[in-house]
């Protein structure tokens, strides 16, 4: 089978090279179902049209790449590529390492997951590959008993990950970051769309790329997806507003405030927002997975100094230091 690297996704996605669904396979028998070959070729493949098959495809992913058992989303909520959700990761480990010679592992560092949905996909990636500790917080009460369910099947992962329900969706860290608490950083994948019916314009336009039917839409789970998870009231740039504006109150308790911006016209205005709180830093980060791109937006209130004398230097938990 040739083995082509996706030269776009992170060094330390596990996801570069082509599936090796023969492998897969072994790991998850269930999979073979929805494994044909591609046209006048023997390279195998799926149908990424398929709902069930793509579904099947990320519960062997994550049982082969991360040793998560029993994975499953319930109808409706969304159903994660994985290369592109471990970029995110991977790159979030290069920012807490900074100028370190190695990235920082271990249950010492802390994330911070706002809006986890049912999938729970960051933290059990953030957990397996590098063993850091999370905080997974939603508006959903559904989604967070499913990510529980998820946790019950994988218990090694469960210790590491607490689920926490945001219960006042007009705020994001308030009533989540107590006064106690220090997060490495935050991570955020935002309703991207302003209303319902645009999100339904969207996934409609997908599935017509696709050269599916319209009726379609509401039986498509690899592109489903429940409000709080497609939209809100603002679209991203309302919610990632709120999210600056909220992070100043709690500079000194997060290293990197982080979140995910689909549209680049957005970062025009989300960068004037930032500098009414004056950050110490600010980067973009951009992100490539096969003809989409997006971007991390990330900042930080610590200088450099301050990052570099915290527990980043010992790889281990330190009373002395702040982090």
């Amino acid at each position: 089978m040739e083995s082509t690297e996706k030269n776009n996704l992170h060094p330390r996605n596990s996801h570069r090279s082509r599936y090796d669904f023969e492998l897969l396979v072994q790991t998850n028998p269930k999979l073979q179902q929805f494994v044909q070959k591609v046209k006048n070729t023997d390279q195998l493949t799926i149908d990424f049209d398929n709902p069930k098959a793509v579904k099947s495809l990320n519960k062997s992913l994550l049982m082969q790449y991360y040793n998560v058992e029993n994975w499953d989303v319930p109808e409706g909520f969304l159903c994660p590529p994985i290369p592109g959700r471990a970029d995110y990761i991977h790159y979030i480990a290069d920012l807490i390492k900074g100028n370190k010679a190695e990235i920082p592992t271990g249950s010492y560092v802390k994330g911070l997951d706002i809006g986890v949905g049912a999938n729970c996909i960051y933290p059990l990636i953030g957990a397996s590959f590098y063993n850091w500790d999370f905080v997974a917080t939603d508006t959903n009460l559904k989604a967070l008993k499913n990510c529980s369910t998820i946790l019950q099947h994988n218990p090694d992962l469960g210790e590491k990950i607490a689920l926490q329900q945001q219960l006042n969706s007009r705020f994001i860290f308030k009533d989540i970051i107590e006064p106690e608490d220090k997060f490495h950083f935050t991570m955020c994948n935002p309703p991207f769309h302003m209303s319902a019916s645009e999100a339904k314009k969207g996934t409609t336009r997908k599935l017509n790329n696709l050269g599916l039917q319209k009726e379609a839409v509401d039986k498509t789970p690899n592109f489903g997806g429940i409000s709080d998870e497609l939209w809100c009231d603002g679209g991203e740039v309302k919610f990632i507003t709120q999210m600056i504006f909220e992070s100043a109150k709690y500079q000194q308790q997060v290293m990197w405030f982080t979140t995910l911006v689909s549209k680049n016209e957005h970062l025009k205005s989300l960068m004037k927002v930032l500098d009414k709180i004056e950050p110490t830093e600010i980067k973009v980060i951009e992100m490539k997975q096969g003809q989409k791109t997006s971007r991390i937006l990330a900042w930080t209130f610590m200088t450099e100094s301050r990052m570099n004398n915290g527990r980043f230097d010992e790889q281990k938990p330190s009373e002395e230091n702040d982090f």
